[in-house]
């Protein structure tokens, strides 16, 4: 088939790859202009570079509804679209133009977690699987029927990295097995179930602030669902911000005021989590290795001179040990 491709960083560019490797023609790719957030230039594998290498005619936009984007999708007169991480709505008088209508590849298990971040937002909310869907684009976001769905579960080793390799490994695959259903003639897709839809929106530096009144096991799914590359989980020591790399629950109940260092083990420090970690049925957070803002690592153990301290969602003055 003729494909009109739309995509951005290292999910368009794999899923377009894909898309040429099966033998489809792609006369026409769309893409964003490069970005300045960091969450940007960690996947930042460039799809203007592919349709460059490959001889591709490409337009650069941040959105795409005005008229020489709409001339050049029916010039291209393409059987269908394939969109693959485009960050701007795209409205109707665009998604319909090619003959078969717009295939979108979206990094969650829809009707939930459409818009944004859903692999961080899955983590973070102790989800037990993540995947990818192909659906055929309408005028709500991420919302048309579903063409094909794929699945991985979770566990408590996976961090999103490990998730973000196993659902990006999905992306061309998945595009290419729905562009083959269509081809064929299959109309009857399923469609989404509003209601069990949820949206989220971008992550800023704000979400990942960590909040020691929240249960123990919430901490550990943010810090899991920040780490690097992406921006870490973070909290205070006094005034000292600490962004924390890595950490895991104990097998045992950790009782006391949340936020407060407890006890070493190894080379981490326990901390007390929860609104009720008084009455001492929670397990604790175990801290492994901290990141300082000047960009030092250090194992917890030789981060904390003492036990006692305690950590704050919000910058203050030290507290001594009690």
């Amino acid at each position: 088939m003729r494909v009109v491709a739309f995509g951005y960083m290292t999910w368009g560019r794999r899923t377009i790859e894909a898309v040429l490797e099966a033998g489809h023609e792609v006369p026409l790719i769309v893409t964003h202009p490069d970005g300045d957030s960091a969450y940007e230039k960690i996947f930042n594998e460039s799809v203007a570079e592919l349709a460059a290498d490959r001889a591709i005619p490409v337009l650069v936009r941040n959105r795409a509804h005005d008229e020489e984007v709409r001339t050049a999708i029916a010039a291209a007169e393409a059987d269908i679209m394939v969109v693959s991480n485009w960050r701007t709505w795209l409205p109707p008088e665009v998604y319909s133009i090619p003959r078969l209508g717009t295939l979108n590849v979206h990094d969650a298990l829809l009707p939930a977690y459409a818009g944004f971040a859903p692999l961080n937002w899955a983590l973070i909310n102790d989800e037990p699987e993540v995947g990818v869907t192909a659906h055929m684009m309408d005028a709500d976001f991420d919302a048309g029927d579903v063409v094909l769905q794929r699945s991985t579960p979770v566990t408590d080793d996976d961090t999103v990295v490990d998730l973000f390799d196993r659902t990006l490994a999905m992306f061309g695959p998945i595009t290419v097995d729905a562009l083959d259903l269509i081809a064929s003639g299959r109309r009857d897709f399923a469609p989404q179930d509003r209601r069990a839809a949820s949206y989220f929106h971008r992550r800023s530096d704000e979400e990942n602030r960590i909040d020691w009144t929240w249960p123990p096991r919430d901490v550990f799914n943010l810090v899991r669902a920040q780490v690097d590359p992406y921006p870490n989980a973070y909290c205070y020591r006094g005034t000292e911000r600490i962004r924390v790399l890595a950490a895991s629950l104990t097998d045992d109940a950790i009782g006391g005021t949340p936020g407060r260092i407890v006890i070493r083990r190894g080379t981490g420090v326990v901390v007390a989590a929860g609104a009720d970690a008084r009455r001492g049925r929670n397990p604790g957070v175990l801290i492994h290795r901290v990141r300082l803002d000047d960009g030092r690592e250090l194992d917890a153990v030789d981060y904390f001179p003492r036990m006692g301290e305690y950590l704050t969602a919000h910058p203050r003055e030290a507290d001594q040990a009690r």
